[in-house]
Parts: C-alpha cells; structure tokens; sequence
C-alpha cells in the first residue's frame, strides 16, 4: 500500500509574477515609433541588468556568503533594537530576498554536498525558529524546493547528504513546532502548513527512517489526530491522513506509538463521519481513502486489534456495510485486519450479527461501484474469503461454530457451492499463470522457485490457498451434509480430495515464521490435519 504524491503547485499561493507587467500598446504606438515597440525594448533592457546566473561553485559560494551576510545583520539589528521593529524591518526584507535566491540551488542537487560543507544547513534550519513568521515560512518553501522529488530525481547521494544534515540540525523538530504555531484560519499559514507536511514526506521519501524518527522526536503524529478529528473537509486535511498513512504504512514501531496515542479511537471517529454519508468530491473520497489505510496499518499489531473491538470498531464496520455508501468495501477490509488472527474480534463479529451482513457479501450481493467495477468485485471477493477463513480460525467451538457451519448448509447448501465456484475461477487464474512459467522457459527465460510461487500469489494462489483452507474447515467438521455437498461439487467439477490436497500442501510447505517459528509449527500442524482429513 503506498499512499499517493502530490505536490501543490506553488502557484496557488503566490500572486502571477506577469500580473504586474501593463499590457503592449496599440499597434497605432508602435507605428508612430517607426514600427518600433518601445516597452518591449524596455522589458529587455531590464531583463539585460539582471542576467540568469549560471549555478557552479562560484555561484553557490556566492549566493551563500549573501545569504550568511544579511542574517547576520539581521540578527545585528533584533538585538540592537528588539522593541524597535521599524530599526530591523529592512534587514528582513533583504533577508527574505536571499533565503528567495538560494531556490535557485534547486536547479543544482549536485551541489548539496558543498552547501552542506559550508555550514550553511545550521544557519538554513535556526531560522525556521525565527521570530518573524513570514521568515519562517520563507525557509519551509526553500526547504520543500530543495528535497521535491522532481528535483532530487536520479541524485540519490546528494539528496541522502542533505536530509542527513538538515536531520542532524534539528529541521524536523524545528518544522513541527512550527506547525503548532500556524492556523489554518490564515491563508499564508494554512499555504505554510501543506509545504511544512509536503517537506517532510520529502525527507521521507529520500531517508524513509525519517518516518520513525519524526514521530520519535516530535508530536507530530498529535498533531495529524488533532487534525483529521476535525469535521470540516479541506486540503490540509486530506495531507494529514496522507502522512499519517505513510508513516504507518511500514512501520510497527509508529503502529504501536499511534495506539497508545488513542489513534484507534481517534481514526475510528474520522471515518464514522461517513458511515451514512459519502464524500462530496473526489479529493474527500481519497482522504477517506487515506483514513481506511492508516486505520488498516493501524491493526497490525495485536494490542491495536484489542483497542479496536472495545472501541467497539467491529459494530461501526458492520454498520458502514449495511449503509452500503462508498466505505463499504473498505469497512470489509478493516474487518479482515481485525480478525485476522485475532479470535476476539471474530467472537465479536459473529455476536453483533456480522454473519448476517457478511454472507450476501460472500455470495456475491455487492453494492455497485463507480470504481472499475471487475477490479473492485475481485478485491471484495478476496477481502471476503480472507474474513471467512478468519472466522473459522478464530471460532473454534460452541455456539458460535455451529451459527457458522449452520450458514453453510442453510439454503441447500448455497455458500458451499459459491466456494467451489471462486475455487474454480481463481484455480483457472494460477493455472494460466503458470502455463505462462511454461511458455517463458520455452523461450529461455528462467525464473527460481521463488520468484515463480510469488507470481502465482499475485495471480490469486493466496485467495485459492483460503478457500482450500475453508474447505478443510468444513470437512473437518464431519457434518453429513457438508462432506456430500463438497463430495458431489468436487465430481461435477472433474476434481478429487487430492487436488485441494495438493494446494494445502503448497501452503502448508510455504508458511513462513514471521510471526515466530512456534506460530509457524501451530500453522503447520493445522494444515497438515487439514490434509490427512481429506
């Protein structure tokens, strides 16, 4: 899962540099002056005093020293006079006017490594602390021109040296206090709150164990809670469910600190504001989008899992589903994280009628999208089966075992024959993938074994291996009716108890110990029961 860039375009927040140019004059102007524009000869002129410097060394140690200069008077004048600000206002206008120049070291990434020698990083990130904010806001443009992925593409090492110095010289910690201080309700501060979050997904995305160090060192993730509890929909909203779900996304150490922060709770309440609502336009559906991610990462960990039933996040997902609005298949998704190994959540589940609301799912009665609907039904389909196998891991006996195998008898046995018919389709899907290894290997390119088995987990293998394993469930149960609907399905389908077998066996050989080797050897020996039943 990885969540989606986007950079503003500075535009938005700066007035047209041509508005101030007058338009030409009539032709009749030009012809009294033998033809001649006069304002055009004027505009090149100007344009003449003020060449385009070419960036070299030279230029970088200049622009530098510039730079260095006016802060230097600046800082002169604030102490000089701190209760008179007319005495330092033209130093800061001069400075504005450098930190503006040194943009122009965007054009230049190679040159990182000498801005970084000169020490100029220090002197860069201690004015994000400045007293004037417009200053401030003035560096977290620099800094957001200088890390944009456009910029720094193909300048990994460069790129690498300057995050590792702006790191080493406090920038995050200085960009996030400076957060704090800016309201969204001031156009300039809200502008200066979307580049301080689009700086620092730049640094992630050059240095991505800046996403631990961030939260480790800063209150950011606070801050991002605080902002998506927020009901208003706006652009700085959308950028804070964007971050946080990039910070969650491949990292358990930023999962667990979120839930001790009552991130659970906190994402919960983002998304119940659309349980029977959907967003109005498209860049609320991707924030919600972006909810759904960071709730789904969110569930990784086990402690998170039992934050998110006593919030009671099972009840609002079963009803989100039966609104049928634009969250329903991602409440189906946040269901499966939940469950997933988790037998709690599945109790809860079956206890709150999620059998009820489940099923049509699984057989099929989906809510229409606007999305690419095949692409959408695939992926509700293999979210379902994951949350089926979830239920008959997590519910092992009484009363709620037998609500769920009595689902799968109930209307002559209906969800047994759905089963075989994914079974089938998802079968057909790795077989032609597979007959593609054949093909390639004809044709000398030659694939190992792993390389081969994570193709066929990406053409369905993964979602068939569940559906075996819900098979092997239902088998294992030794209800008559159960064992003689799979019996005949398995006939009219030109298929024997050793070809799910064969599949089981593939999964059980493959299970990794992630998880531990003592879950791997549980996983295991379930399986192989599974396997010796058949």
């Amino acid at each position: 899962m990885e969540a989606a860039k986007r950079k503003r375009n500075s535009a938005e927040y700066e007035e047209d540099e041509y508005d101030t140019f007058k338009p030409p004059p009539p032709p009749s102007s030009a012809a009294a002056n033998g033809g001649i524009d006069l304002s055009l000869l004027e505009a090149l002129e100007k344009s003449q005093q003020n060449p385009v410097e070419v960036l070299d060394i030279k230029t970088v140690k200049k622009l530098v020293l510039a730079f260095e200069r006016r802060l230097k008077e600046n800082i002169a004048a604030r102490l000089k006079y701190p209760d008179q600000p007319e005495k330092f206002a033209d130093s800061e206008v001069e400075l504005h006017e450098e930190i503006e120049k040194l943009k122009i070291l965007a054009g230049g990434p190679e040159f990182y490594p000498e801005l970084v020698n000169l020490g100029t990083i220090a002197s860069i990130t201690s004015l994000l602390n400045h007293e004037n904010t417009d200053i401030a806001i003035d560096v977290v443009g620099l800094l957001q021109d200088l890390t944009d992925e456009d910029v720094l593409e193909d300048n990994d090492e460069p790129a690498q040296i300057l995050v590792d110095s702006l790191v080493e010289n406090n920038a995050l910690e200085l960009l996030v206090q400076l957060l704090g201080k800016m309201s969204d309700s001031d156009p300039d501060e809200s502008a200066a709150i979307y580049s301080i979050l689009a700086t620092v997904e730049n640094f992630i995305e050059v240095k991505p164990s800046v996403a631990e160090l961030v939260c480790e060192r800063t209150k950011l993730m606070k801050w991002l809670l605080t902002r998506i509890k927020v009901r208003e929909f706006d652009g700085n909203k959308q950028y804070a469910s964007e971050i946080l779900a990039i910070l969650l996304q491949s990292s358990t150490v930023n999962q667990k600190r979120l839930g001790q922060l009552n991130g659970v709770d906190a994402l919960l309440q983002a998304v119940a504001m659309y349980k029977s609502k959907d967003p109005k336009t498209p860049d609320e559906e991707e924030m919600v989008e972006n909810l759904f991610d960071a709730l789904c990462c969110l569930l990784m960990p086990l402690e998170n899992k039992e934050k998110f039933v006593k919030s009671e996040g099972v009840e609002l997902m079963i009803i989100i589903m039966n609104q049928k609005k634009m969250c329903y298949g991602s409440a189906i998704r946040a269901l499966d994280f939940a469950m997933t190994n988790y037998p709690p959540a599945c109790e809860r589940f079956v206890d709150v009628m999620g059998l009820k609301t489940a099923f049509p799912a699984f057989m099929g009665k989906l809510p229409l999208s606007k999305k690419n609907k095949k692409r959408y039904k695939e992926e509700l389909e293999e979210r379902l089966v994951s949350l089926v196998a979830s239920l008959f891991g997590g519910i092992l006996r009484g009363s709620r075992r037998d609500r769920l195998l009595s689902k799968f008898v109930e209307n002559e046995c209906e969800k047994i024959d759905r089963l075989m018919e994914l079974y089938m389709r998802y079968s057909d899907r790795v077989k032609l993938e597979s007959e593609r290894f054949d093909q390639l290997e004809l044709d000398d390119l030659e694939m190992d074994e792993d390389e081969k088995y994570n193709r066929k987990l990406e053409a369905g293998l993964y979602t068939l291996q569940l559906i075996a394993v819900i098979l092997g469930h239902l088998w294992t149960s030794e209800h008559p009716r159960i064992r003689a609907r799979i019996d005949l399905l398995l006939k009219q389908q030109k298929l024997t108890k050793q070809d799910v077998k064969d599949i089981l066996q593939e999964y059980h050989d493959n299970i990794g110990d992630l998880e531990g080797p003592e879950e791997k050897e549980r996983g295991q020996s379930k399986i192989q029961r599974f396997i010796s039943s058949f």
